[in-house]
């Protein structure tokens, strides 16, 4: 099928433009993220040709549009009930092809597609599984569209033979291949003889030793009735008398091409959805406009809000508004689903928990290169594996980051975790690090040690909330670097918490004194530390005292 065949929307299958107005359309290239590495500006290939991660518009209504690429509109699914039609009617794209369709509008029989059920809105065509086709995208391949597979086709002269697939195919023609090898006369070695007596090298390869070096696969050490030279810089190898050339490039192997990114189709809600009013069945428009129902929607938690949006369309549109949901709790679920990941980035949340879930790696690169207005992200007993994304995932406005109970987490982890990219901007001479911004940092229960201390200092200078507790290794040293009088820490800490930390003595409780913001000090259940100690320590305090509502828990009022 031609291009001008397949509808009105064969032309512009998505358009990309700007609002020219949000925090990420008006600044510059960060030149850190892989994209900006790329461009030729700052001394990349400039192959991906697209623009920087922390560029990406923020704009509620993100004005990123998709259409299909046969019919040439967007995705229907809301128009219908049922769970096929919603399908039929819904865009997907193809992570082989990239082609963003209607599964309803393919006109392919009875053949399969392949949903990747682990990242929304995407799939493997039945053009491609027909073709046998392989993904770029690893894993996900779960769930297959319930149709029957196309019966092999009768033929006049005996019964139905299915159609051989194409690794088989390739199976038979090396099989072939080999078998004419093996068919060459040994006649025609006379013609391998004169060859070798015109070659400069005098040596050359017996008939013996020839065959076995190219049986095993081995490169023919020296020179000979076995190798000549080809132009274009190829070497040709005879494997036995009169057998045809076998050739293969002199230089090294190509370097392998980059990983390219797989997009995917998630529209958000327009940005002034219409009507403005909500519409009665009796044909007049409800007194109340939209911004009087949003108001009471406000008041509403997730539970009653995903209530309304069942109530009429206009509701369900209404209530997708990012400031009906600051903050989204998935914590505690074995998996995400793809609903679930298209309904976050639609509500675009300032507080996201994923604590103590199944999350993935590429989920969560995933949801973190959509969600840059984040502000909280709480990532607690989730393992390294999922964990390790936020090393190469922008987060320009992060201010809370909870990593308590990580599995496997050590200073080599933390490390990969505190430090700047590895490469920079030319001439620029410092880099932030990942968690400049960042002003509550939780690391209960990690394996840390001084060294990651020293670089939370220097990479995290901004911290006015620090959870240390249970932290096998932290002891007296590790208070002395929190305040000594090199460490940006000292004067913005407000709260700090040591609970559990058995290393600590009371040689260390004067050394908070050199704190003057400290406003909450938690020492509970640190076994080396007397009470008298601590009571010593809130009588005095750092600039006035401290009351004590339980044992060793040093508060004051602000």
């Amino acid at each position: 099928m031609s291009s001008s065949s397949r509808g009105p929307g064969a032309g512009a299958r998505r358009r990309r433009t700007r609002c020219r107005r949000c925090r990420a359309c008006v600044r510059t290239e960060c030149g850190d993220c892989h994209f900006c590495r790329d461009m030729k500006k700052f001394g990349g290939p400039g192959r991906m040709k697209q623009s920087c991660l922390l560029r990406q518009c923020t704009a509620p209504v993100l004005p990123h549009t998709a259409v299909c690429l046969l019919c040439g509109e967007a995705g229907k699914e809301d128009t219908v009930e049922g769970e096929e039609e919603k399908f039929g009617l819904s865009l997907m794209e193809c992570t082989i092809c990239n082609e963003i369709v209607h599964p309803g509008c393919l006109k392919m029989g009875k053949a399969e597609g392949v949903i990747n059920a682990e990242i929304p809105n995407c799939w493997e065509c039945p053009r491609c599984t027909q073709e046998g086709r392989t993904s770029k995208v690893k894993g996900g391949r779960e769930r297959h569209l319930k149709k029957k597979p196309k019966p092999p086709l009768a033929s006049a002269e005996g019964p139905a033979v299915p159609s051989p697939s194409p690794q088989r195919e390739k199976l038979e023609r090396f099989k072939r291949m080999c078998q004419l090898l093996e068919r060459v006369p040994d006649t025609s070695s006379s013609s391998s003889d004169s060859d070798s007596d015109s070659d400069s090298s005098g040596t050359s390869l017996s008939e013996d030793e020839a065959p076995g070096e190219a049986r095993n696969g081995r490169r023919p050490a020296r020179g000979g009735s076995g190798e000549k030279e080809n132009r274009g810089g190829r070497r040709a190898v005879r494997p036995g008398s009169g057998g045809p050339l076998l050739s293969w490039p002199l230089g090294p192997a190509p370097p392998p091409r980059p990983p390219q990114l797989e997009r995917h189709v998630v529209r958000p809600p327009p940005r002034s959805p219409e009507p403005d009013t909500l519409p009665l069945a009796a044909g007049s428009d409800h007194p109340l406009p939209r911004a009087a129902w949003l108001r009471v929607f406000q008041h509403l938690g997730p539970r009653e809000l995903c209530i309304c949006m069942r109530v009429c369309r206009t509701w369900s549109r209404w209530c997708y508004d990012k400031r009906l949901w600051p903050r989204m709790d998935l914590s505690r679920r074995k998996s995400l689903t793809p609903p679930m990941l298209s309904g976050v980035v639609r509500r675009q949340p300032r507080a996201l928990d994923l604590s103590w879930t199944g999350v993935s790696k590429k989920q969560l690169m995933w949801l973190l290169n959509r969600l840059q207005g984040l502000q909280e992200l709480v990532l607690s007993g989730c393992s390294w594996l999922s964990v390790s994304a936020l090393g190469s995932a922008p987060l320009p406005a992060l201010r809370l980051l909870d990593l308590r109970w990580i599995e496997d987490v050590k200073d080599s982890q933390l490390r990969e975790l505190l430090l700047p990219p590895p490469d920079t901007k030319p001439g620029q001479t410092e880099s932030r690090g990942r968690l400049q911004g960042v002003a509550e940092l939780r690391l209960a229960g990690l394996e840390l040690t001084d060294a990651s201390l020293r670089l939370l200092l220097r990479h995290a200078p901004q911290l006015s909330a620090l959870d240390l507790s249970h932290c096998a290794h932290v002891g007296d040293p590790s208070v002395h670097l929190l305040t000594a009088p090199t460490s940006p820490l000292r004067e913005t800490l407000v709260h700090l918490n040591l609970a559990g930390c058995h290393r600590l003595t009371d040689h260390c409780l004067p050394l908070f004194r050199r704190c003057p913001r400290l406003r909450r000090l938690d020492l509970r259940s640190c076994r080396q530390l007397s009470p008298e100690a601590c009571a010593r320590l809130a009588a005095a305090g750092p600039p006035g005292p401290f009351r004590c509502p339980e044992e060793k828990l040093l508060l004051k009022d602000s």
